[in-house]
């Protein structure tokens, strides 16, 4: 009777290592390096077809995603809001025309574009200051008033989440998301630095910016800086702490506009003056105006609407570069559609969040180990297993959106923040991954293709000691063997 109870254990013992997926000897081997002492590592390889299990390692384990949270973001926003979405963004005027003379505003109604004068659009994302000066002549205004408000009311004031470190507040891939948004919401910083140990010299801001700088760098012996700029959103100040390189004529560091939507505005009534169209008020926003109790509601009459790239190139730049900005905006717009309960508050960031959530548990995925702040990434309070992000790439595997999905992914080897990832030839064109990395957290979750198959990759390190290369050396041996290379 004992040896019937131990085979029948045995039997379902080995039916649930089948069912499961093993843990191959290339595994064993990647988590027995002194360097994963410490670490987490969460890892899922499954042919899409079948939904056969090729590896599989601590599948449930939560572990910070990094970047790779960005495909949880991503294609919610392409099953939601299509390819072919465009954000818009309208100037409008009110108040009375007469004589060419405005007795009013003009208004900059934002809409969450992230794209609007962004490097990685330009030049087209740069026409848009042209096409509204234009329409405002069109209209045949010569003179106004009163000033250029930007209304970027349809988002909260809660630019950057509140899980992020201080160290990235300040930073250019740091940049709060708005409901308008400009130049990718950063700035440069130019630097003349002297002799080792001296403070470099301020030389000047591009686009200028209007903030105060409180300088503690200092110049070193070294190639690169160890640097940071640290400050909050909305606060035109901003702290210089760490090291730059001695001796350099013309250094530059990059930061986050403070306040994008009222540069914006700013950047708007300049061009007008320069364009020989005067504006008797001060620029302003929304949120600045409020907080003053002069915030009115008054009716306003469109002048012009332009719009941003599609979706699908949104979303392609999005994960290509891993811009955060983006991410973020795209969660904030998914969050438009969050019908709120009676008495409930929730941030932009929040509603985004609730309905990325209802989105994927209505499609049967187990949402219970997706835990977000953020669209992006940046906060290391993130948390997900492999198993649910294998779950949301095997689905995008069979939405209509796939292929727009499978292009924002980075060719492996060749593109973006995984050119140096899998860069043997055995490997060109069959792997496509994002990447997600920060301080002790390595991450790559996407496709790859090998004979004739479609896989979903998900790898998630967390804590692991050494350097990230070495790290990435590792892992590429461990997909090698897993598939045969």
């Amino acid at each position: 009777m004992k040896w019937y109870k131990f085979g029948i254990l045995l039997f379902l013992s080995c039916w649930t290592l089948l069912s499961r997926g093993q843990q191959p000897a290339m595994v064993q081997e990647f988590m027995a390096h002194p360097d994963m002492r410490f670490a987490s590592f969460s890892c899922l390889v499954e042919e899409i077809e079948t939904g056969t299990t090729l590896c599989e390692y601590n599948a449930d384990l939560q572990v910070t995603p990094a970047s790779v949270l960005k495909l949880v973001t991503t294609a919610t926003a392409l099953e939601l809001l299509g390819e072919s979405y465009r954000f818009p963004t309208t100037v409008l005027y009110d108040g009375v025309l007469q004589d060419s003379v405005l007795q009013g505003n003009i208004y900059i109604k934002g809409h969450g574009d992230p794209t609007l004068g962004s490097a990685h659009f330009a030049p087209e994302s740069k026409a848009f200051l042209t096409q509204w000066v234009e329409a405002i002549r069109t209209k045949g205004i010569k003179e106004i008033t009163g000033a250029v408000i930007a209304d970027e009311s349809l988002f909260d004031t809660e630019g950057t989440a509140m899980k992020w470190l201080r160290e990235d507040l300040g930073s250019y891939y740091g940049a709060g998301s708005y409901a308008l948004n400009i130049f990718d919401n950063a700035y440069a910083l130019f630097l003349q630095t002297g002799a080792p140990g001296t403070r470099p010299r301020i030389l000047r801001t591009s686009p200028a910016q209007k903030i105060h700088f409180h300088n503690y760098l200092q110049a070193a012996v070294v190639g690169s800086d160890s640097s940071y700029i640290v400050g909050m959103p909305l606060v035109e100040e901003r702290f210089l702490y760490g090291v730059v390189p001695a001796h350099r004529e013309r250094y530059r560091l990059r930061g986050d506009i403070p306040n994008p939507p009222l540069f914006l505005a700013r950047l708007f009534q300049a061009e007008l003056e320069r364009r020989g169209i005067p504006v008797r008020g001060e620029a302003s926003c929304h949120q600045l105006l409020q907080q003053k109790g002069k915030w009115k509601v008054s009716p306003r009459t469109e002048l012009i609407t332009t719009y941003s790239s599609t979706l699908a190139q949104i979303v392609e730049k999005t994960n290509h570069v891993s811009h955060n900005l983006y991410a973020d905006a795209l969660l904030k717009t998914l969050g438009l559609r969050y019908k709120k309960r009676k008495g409930e508050v929730l941030s932009s960031f929040g509603r985004g969040i609730a309905v990325v959530r209802a989105y994927w548990s209505a499609k049967g995925l187990d949402i219970s180990p997706l835990f977000m702040v953020d669209g992006s990434g940046l906060s290391p309070s993130n948390r997900v297993n492999a198993r649910f992000l294998a779950d949301l790439l095997s689905y995008m595997a069979s939405s209509p959106r796939h292929a727009a999905f499978l292009c924002s992914l980075p060719e492996a080897g060749k593109e973006g923040s995984v050119r140096n990832f899998l860069r043997a030839k055995e490997w060109t064109g069959d792997a496509w991954l994002k990447s997600g990395s920060m301080g002790r957290v390595r991450c790559y979750a996407g496709y790859v293709r090998q004979g004739g198959r479609l896989y979903s990759v998900v790898l998630l390190a967390n804590n692991y000691e050494g350097s990230s290369s070495a790290l990435n050396r590792r892992l590429e041996r461990l997909l090698r063997g897993l598939f045969a290379q």
